[in-house]
């Protein structure tokens, strides 16, 4: 009797154990799915993003614009610089990094790609396009205070 009560209590063990491994096994293979409307305004950048994207806020700060200047002219990535693309130069996020860019003034924002470095100017956390500042009515003001989000990192 003794005998079947212990196997009773090892195949409860046994089972309790199974149980808990195939909830670990479920919950890390499911996904979270997060949908987020993206401002119309920016149609033209949504093929940078992808459909399985971490967002993660990044800062606050200051964002200016170039344009004429360095039209045409190459950017740290390589690339020829486009003042009508959807791009941006930042000091540290990687080339290609794809970032939403709040104007916190009037809440519009524009999806932007990384190709450049800078800004060089203290107090300032990104460089624009002219097209992207355009985008979100930071042209008139030069300065606008704005949010981050980075929306894709290259891998």
């Amino acid at each position: 009797m003794q005998h079947v009560s212990k196997m009773k209590q090892k195949i409860n063990k046994s089972l309790l154990c199974s149980i808990i491994l195939i909830g670990i096994i479920f919950l890390a293979c499911s996904t979270t799915s997060t949908s987020r409307r993206v401002n119309g305004d920016i149609s033209r950048s949504r093929d940078m993003l992808d459909e399985n994207r971490n967002e993660e806020h990044l800062t606050i700060g200051y964002a200016s614009y170039y344009a004429e200047k360095f039209h045409g002219k190459k950017t740290a990535s390589g690339e020829i610089f486009d003042m009508n693309a959807l791009t941006a130069a930042h000091r540290t996020l990687p080339f290609g990094t794809v970032c939403r860019i709040t104007n916190l003034e009037n809440n519009k924002s524009v999806v932007i790609r990384v190709n450049d470095r800078g800004p060089f100017v203290e107090g300032r956390i990104i460089d624009l396009s002219k097209s992207a500042a355009a985008a979100i009515d930071g042209i008139e003001a030069g300065v606008i205070k704005v949010r981050i989000d980075v929306l894709n990192k290259p891998k």
